[in-house]
């Protein structure tokens, strides 16, 4: 028999879909279910790699990684990378297709429905429990005959859905109501459980107000998980991203990572072990002027790098970096970042744009061309860097991935890694060392690189170096805390009868 299903889905975008599904994905993986995580359709800049170089989005490797298995494309098998307002890049199983419009897509439903069934097919029989993720919300009327990625799939996989209210922004007694009474009559049976997220307080302050949702509805409210302040997920889209915020005071000892929030940023969870960090605040800026007060500027990815090349010049960004390399300050670029900080980005083929020739920033001695096809790696790496911010890392082997379209050339200039196996060097650095360039993302995931560059930002502003940066993990322990705090607001046992389980496993 094919493993069961459950659906969670919400009331809206940002309401908490993501982090439930990592934390159920961990509560039933500890329980003793081998289990995989599954989105049909996800439309995200941050992505990851699988161990066969495919594609798919963040959030379903790390939900991969909550539930202790390795992610897959079928857990993702369509991912969708915002190029334009009006075009996305398609990724099928992991391999990229090409850019195409909503409508475009939307003409393609039939044959992305067969991809969606066959990779779900494949999960089931694999697991003994799928946990599926939906996106947006399934009273989206308009879209209700197109949609493949929230009751389409509940139909197919026979899931009982779990349906999230973000109670935090407000309404969510409306937002819970509202979507049961906008679906189909066939597809309102299938909510079988109420969650209500991110709420500050005494929860039984809401029981009044459960009753009369439970008369109106039928359907039992599950849980009231609490509001977690803590980054327990990498972030999956620009949702997710802070406000920009004000620089500290004057002498603060806190080590200040500006992250330049490109129009098109892409895979900006890189930074996210940095701001775990005691003592470090990452920021992520749109002006000159918030570039001023920082240690560590770090210049992220894009899906749309020549594009927001123009933008960082529009907006004096441009300067204000040429400005923190000469006077010493450590930049990093990362992928597109790492492109831009070049001399030249050529596109004979308009791989990435309509324009042939851009001039880089030129804090790199790089040239890079966009070709096809993508590469989509995982790799390991080595710091290779015998001076500069990473050199206080020299040795430290560490796993990353690469997905990038361009290849860079470098000249007169020390690589500041090496690939394993063989001695394959990657990034580009300046004479200094201070300004680095590289395609691996997930470096930051490695505490001794983590420490290199932080002690080199420290010493360099003359702020003091605090003892356990790098020694805490990225995410050993993330995933049980999560499932701990979500395991103790839901009712775990009643969503286990749900799909038929025992929980936890006998």
């Amino acid at each position: 028999m094919p493993a069961p299903c459950l659906m969670v889905q919400g009331t809206g975008s940002g309401v908490g879909k993501t982090v439930l599904t990592a934390a159920l994905c961990r509560l039933f993986a500890r329980a003793g279910y081998h289990v995989a995580p599954f989105k049909s359709q996800n439309m995200a800049l941050n992505s990851a790699v699988t161990a066969d170089g495919g594609e798919i989005g963040r959030a379903q490797a790390a939900q991969a990684e909550a539930a202790g298995v390795a992610p897959t494309v079928d857990m993702n098998p369509i991912l969708l990378k915002p190029e334009t307002d009006a075009r996305a890049q398609l990724v099928v199983r992991g391999v990229a297709e090409g850019s195409v419009t909503f409508r475009e897509y939307m003409g393609r439903k039939a044959a992305m429905l067969a991809v969606v069934e066959e990779s779900l097919a494949r999960l089931r029989a694999a697991h003994d429990l799928v946990v599926i993720e939906g996106a947006g919300s399934p009273a989206e009327i308009n879209l209700a005959d197109t949609e493949i990625v929230n009751m389409q799939v509940a139909r197919l996989a026979h899931a009982p859905v779990l349906l999230v209210g973000d109670i935090d922004r407000g309404g969510v007694f409306a937002a819970l109501l509202g979507t049961v009474a906008l679906l189909a009559p066939d597809d309102q049976p299938r909510v079988a459980g109420f969650i209500v997220n991110k709420f500050r307080g005494d929860p039984s302050l809401l029981t009044p107000g459960f009753d009369l949702l439970t008369a109106r509805t039928g359907v039992p409210v599950l849980g009231v998980v609490p509001y977690i302040a803590e980054r327990l997920v990498p972030a999956e889209d620009s949702l997710d991203l802070s406000d920009e915020g004000e620089p500290s005071v004057a002498g603060a000892s806190v080590i200040e990572v500006a992250v330049v929030r490109l129009p098109h940023i892409a895979n900006f969870d890189d930074v996210e072990p940095l701001a775990a960090e005691p003592d470090v605040r990452v920021r992520f800026v749109t002006s000159a002027a918030a570039l001023a007060d920082a240690d560590v500027i770090v210049v992220p990815g894009s899906k749309t790098t020549v594009a927001d090349l123009a933008w960082l010049r529009e907006r004096g960004l441009a300067r204000a970096l040429a400005e923190a390399a000469r006077a010493g300050r450590p930049i990093i670029g990362l992928c597109g970042g790492y492109q831009m900080l070049g001399r030249t980005l050529h596109d004979p083929d308009g791989v990435e744009s309509t324009v042939a020739e851009t001039a880089g920033l030129a804090l790199l001695p790089a040239v890079t061309t966009f070709t096809r096809p993508k590469r989509t790696v995982r790799v390991r790496a080595r710091v290779s860097a015998p001076h500069g911010v990473f050199a206080g890392a020299a040795g430290a082997e560490f796993d990353a991935y690469e997905i990038h379209a361009g290849r860079t050339k470098i000249s007169a200039a020390e690589r500041p890694f090496t690939l394993m196996p063989g001695a394959d060097g990657e990034g580009a650095m300046d004479a200094t060392g201070r300004v680095v360039g590289t395609y691996l993302h997930g470096l930051f995931t490695d505490g001794r690189v983590r420490r290199a560059l932080l002690v080199a930002a420290a010493q360099s502003s003359g702020k003091p170096v605090h003892p356990v940066w790098g020694e805490r993990s990225a995410s050993a322990a993330r995933y049980d805390r999560l499932a701990d705090i979500v395991g103790g607001a839901l009712d775990v046992a009643a969503i286990a009868k749900l799909v038929g389980l025992p929980y936890p496993r006998a």
